[in-house]
């Protein structure tokens, strides 16, 4: 869904684990690392978005996550020049982003990153919250940096809890 302005509706996902801690997905065949996301089809909401992305990319279910919190409105990033389909119609010019951060209440084991026939990612690993704003491509790095400033408040007010296993 591409609006008015060119920006296609998408979703960011912060997956944090008890540490506080955030997954940090390698783009698959790539050197790029980044959060899950992906956009939000024709009659879907964001949080529905958002679990389907999850799935999609990290193989965790709803019941793998607990919902911390999400970013207030939409947050904005123009792709650069050279990467803009000017053949689409609509033309997109970036992506507007409603971002979640959420806890995984499950073990690590349950990450499958093929759990979809066309994989996102073909590695992670848990990074410090404020690593990926610094490593992820330069055109998302200031929405990276808005999206986890605002979600910071709601980690650390959260009582991220372990779970035991067995």
């Amino acid at each position: 869904m591409i609006d008015k302005d060119g920006f296609r509706a998408n979703v960011g996902i912060v997956v944090c684990n008890c540490e506080g801690k955030v997954f940090w997905g390698k783009r698959i065949g790539q050197h790029s690392w980044q959060f899950p996301q992906g956009g939000i089809d024709q009659g879907e909401t964001a949080e529905e978005a958002m679990y389907r992305e999850l799935h999609e990319e990290t193989g965790l279910l709803p019941e793998d996550v607990s919902i911390i919190g999400s970013t207030s409105g939409w947050l904005h990033y123009r792709l650069p020049k050279h990467m803009i389909r000017r053949h689409s119609s609509p033309v997109c010019i970036g992506q507007k982003q409603r971002w979640y951060l959420v806890h995984l209440i499950s073990d690590d084991s349950r990450f499958n990153l093929r759990s979809t026939d066309k994989p996102e990612f073909d590695g992670w690993r848990w990074v410090d919250y404020w690593a990926p704003p610094n490593e992820v491509i330069y055109f998302k790095r200031a929405v990276y940096k808005k999206a986890l400033q605002e979600l910071a408040p709601v980690l650390k007010e959260a009582k991220l809890k372990k779970h035991s296993w067995g």
